[in-house]
């Protein structure tokens, strides 16, 4: 309704009611008026009916939504379920167009104005979170392995001549499988043990790229987030290696966004040597649906161009979450989340480390991970040896906990052809076996606190077993069901990273 309406308004209500309608109304105005002038990420959160509101004039500004809209192409968002409809807030084009997927689309104006704030949206957080070099950033719909797949095959433009990739060892399937999806051939390199932790051997990089020639690499594609022991590579030292020998530097931030250390060293890698790009996962980051990845960088070229390389349209659902998401938690929202998140770290940290102290274990020295922490466990956790110790994170899978990877020696996996000694552990021979957990955005007190007493009750249970009977009558309300059946692998992972 605009001011004439609410004039005409007048006639049939009290002129007093329908003028404070009309402020309230103006109020909302404002406020869209005051996002679209600055566009900027606002520093406090919207109102839930604020944003709906919006997302209800964007609507109404693409074409399926026109009064006597009359459609005649393939393609023109209709929709057979209404409840489709309305899980969409009936924003049904999508976004970009066949060459571009941050093109404007003619017939979707709205969707494609609520897609460009989503992007502005992603930059603000990403360079609020540490990374202010960051020049442009590109918002996809696909996760995080895809997201890196884009970056390798723009990279192919550029360096048609070069096959290899060389990748610091992450032990997570769609890290290497992003090589190979690319086309590309992954050389891994090893790990350094050094104490506890699983550091990047830089001479073996740099050895490497002198064997291969730098034009034969199509980049160095290096870690930040990641599971303990293993922990972020050395961003810095890396950047500069690849600014020596002029080889581009394709980071995989996956859940680092949460992290001021993570996004610290990709700052510092942009300052010092060469970065191309970063990718970070949003289901991750901002706690949305898995689906979509901001793919980063100091380079606006290079990012466009990777825009460009996505064939077609693509779904609006990542930019939609995302916008509802950052619009409602406002720059403060957000940075009170990353706040308790620290908090929980160190609490979770200081909790498993006590835990573990009871049941004769240890907290594995892991100081430059700053999301995961890994704590010991020898043969007796589990009463038995070898992959039985994986029973430990079956048991706790079944009282409902995940997110927990129980990594025990012995375990070989071959991934598109390639074996992996120990696949989990990310070395070949590494000293103990383990079982990790993570600190990550929205966790709280509450999931720290019945995570470490259901691991209690799981170890002290593994270490007394003598047999595997267990009262049948028991219920999973009760959390004490039976175990389930042994695992085929020496890796139960329950933390959807496998």
């Amino acid at each position: 309704m605009n001011s004439e309406c609410f004039r005409l308004a007048e006639r049939l209500v009290d002129k007093t009611y329908v003028q404070q309608a009309g402020q309230a109304r103006q109020a909302l105005t404002n406020q869209i008026r005051t996002l679209l002038e600055h566009r900027k990420w606002p520093e406090e959160g919207w109102e839930e009916s604020a944003v709906e509101f919006l997302l209800h004039e964007l609507a109404l500004m693409d074409s399926n939504n026109f009064p006597g809209n009359c459609g005649v192409g393939e393609r023109e968002a209709r929709m057979a379920s209404g409840l489709v409809e309305r899980r969409h807030f009936r924003l049904g084009h999508g976004i970009g167009r066949s060459g571009d997927i941050s093109a404007i689309q003619p017939k979707a104006a709205g969707s494609s104005l609520l897609n460009r704030l989503a992007n502005i949206f992603a930059l603000d957080v990403i360079k609020l979170a540490g990374v202010r070099a960051a020049a442009a950033c590109v918002l996809v719909p696909v996760a995080t392995g895809m997201g890196i797949v884009l970056c390798l095959l723009t990279l192919r433009h550029q360096r048609p001549q070069a096959k290899y990739v060389l990748w610091p060892r992450i032990d997570q399937k769609s890290c290497f499988k992003a090589i190979k999806t690319a086309g590309f051939e992954p050389v891994v390199i090893e790990n350094r043990l050094e104490g506890d932790e699983l550091r990047t051997d830089l001479a073996a990089v740099e050895d490497k790229l002198q064997a291969l020639g730098p034009d034969n690499v199509l980049c160095v594609y290096s870690t930040t987030s990641c599971f303990a022991p293993r922990v972020p590579d050395r961003l810095e030292e890396l950047a500069e290696l690849c600014k020596k020998y002029d080889v581009p530097h394709i980071i995989n931030n996956a859940y680092g966004v949460q992290s001021s250390k993570c996004m610290h060293l990709i700052q510092q890698a942009c300052r010092v040597g060469r970065v191309d790009a970063f990718i970070q996962s949003t289901d991750k980051n901002f706690m949305v649906p898995v689906g979509g990845s901001i793919i980063a960088g100091p380079d606006e070229r290079f990012i466009t161009e990777i825009s460009k390389m996505y064939p077609g349209r693509a779904s609006a659902s990542p930019s939609i979450d995302l916008f509802i998401t950052l619009l409602t938690l406002g720059r403060s929202g957000y940075k009170k989340l990353l706040a308790e998140r620290k908090e929980m770290f160190q609490y979770l940290s200081s909790e498993l480390s006590r835990v573990a102290e009871e049941k004769g274990e240890r907290l594995l020295k892991t100081p430059h991970n700053p999301i995961s922490m890994a704590m010991s466990l020898s043969a007796g956790a589990a009463g038995h040896v070898g992959k039985d110790l994986t029973q430990l994170g079956a048991m706790l899978f079944t009282r409902c906990v995940s997110g927990t990877r129980v990594v025990a020696p012995g375990s070989d996996k071959d991934i598109s052809g390639h074996t992996f000694r120990n696949f989990g552990a990310h070395y070949d021979n590494y000293p103990c076996a383990y079982l990790t957990a993570a600190a990550a955005v929205g966790m709280t007190k509450t999931d720290v606190d019945v995570f470490i007493k259901r691991l209690g009750k799981v170890l002290g249970k593994s270490k007394n077993r003598t047999d595997n009977t267990e009262d049948s009558s028991a219920t999973v309300g009760e959390l004490q069901e039976k175990d389930s059946e042994e695992p085929q692998a020496n890796t139960f992972d329950s933390s959807d990273e496998g």
